[in-house]
C-alpha cells in the first residue's frame, strides 16, 4: 500500500512546488515535520518494510510525527529510529 497526500489527516503541510520526492533510506538530512513530502517519505518507508501495512498504520505514524517525536530528533534517521522504537516495536 502506498500512503498518499489525500490519506494524511493534518492539513498544515508545505509541499515542494517541483514535486520533490524523497527516496532511498533515511539520512542525516534535516527533518521538517511540516514538510508533507518528507512525512510521506517516512510513512511509505515503513510501509515498504512490512506486508501488513494499513491506512490506519499510516495515520498512527503521521500522528506520532506530528505530536510525539521529540524536538531533539532533527534528522530523518533519528526520527525513523525514534518511530522504530516507539511505534513499530511497540506493536
Amino acid at each position: 500500500m502506498n500512503f498518499q497526500k489525500q490519506d494524511l489527516v493534518h492539513t498544515h503541510y508545505s509541499w515542494a512546488s517541483g514535486g520533490h520526492i524523497f527516496k532511498g533510506q533515511p539520512s542525516r538530512r534535516s527533518f521538517d515535520r511540516n514538510n508533507g513530502d518528507q512525512v510521506l517519505f517516512l510513512i511509505n518507508l515503513y510501509a515498504s518494510l512490512t506486508d501488513r501495512f494499513t491506512l490506519h498504520d499510516g495515520k498512527i505514524i503521521e500522528q506520532k510525527i506530528h505530536s510525539d517525536v521529540p524536538e531533539e530528533a532533527r534528522s530523518e534517521i533519528s526520527v525513523f529510529n525514534w518511530l522504530r522504537w516507539n511505534v513499530f516495536i511497540a506493536e
